[in-house]
């Protein structure tokens, strides 16, 4: 996958259809999550077990790793 320069932390831009990448895993094992709602809180699918959470989005800034992959690279 392609790597962004994405800015990590308060004030970084995420959209529906992002996939990122958490720094500890879901129970189920998976790391990978795909973006479902974005606003005060953020809608999130585990990619491994299908698992649906919302978290605030302090919370969500400070547990993301990295940005794997945005929803507008898949359609180039």
């Amino acid at each position: 996958m392609h790597s962004h320069n994405t800015p990590l932390g308060p004030g970084m831009k995420i959209s529906v259809g992002d996939k990122v990448r958490m720094r500890k895993p879901h129970p189920c094992g998976g790391y990978e999550w795909e973006i479902t709602r974005v606003g005060a809180d953020i809608g999130m699918c585990c990619l491994t077990c299908g698992r649906r959470v919302m978290l605030p989005r302090s919370k969500f800034e400070k547990r993301v790793k990295n940005v794997l992959g945005r929803k507008e690279d898949e359609a180039r």
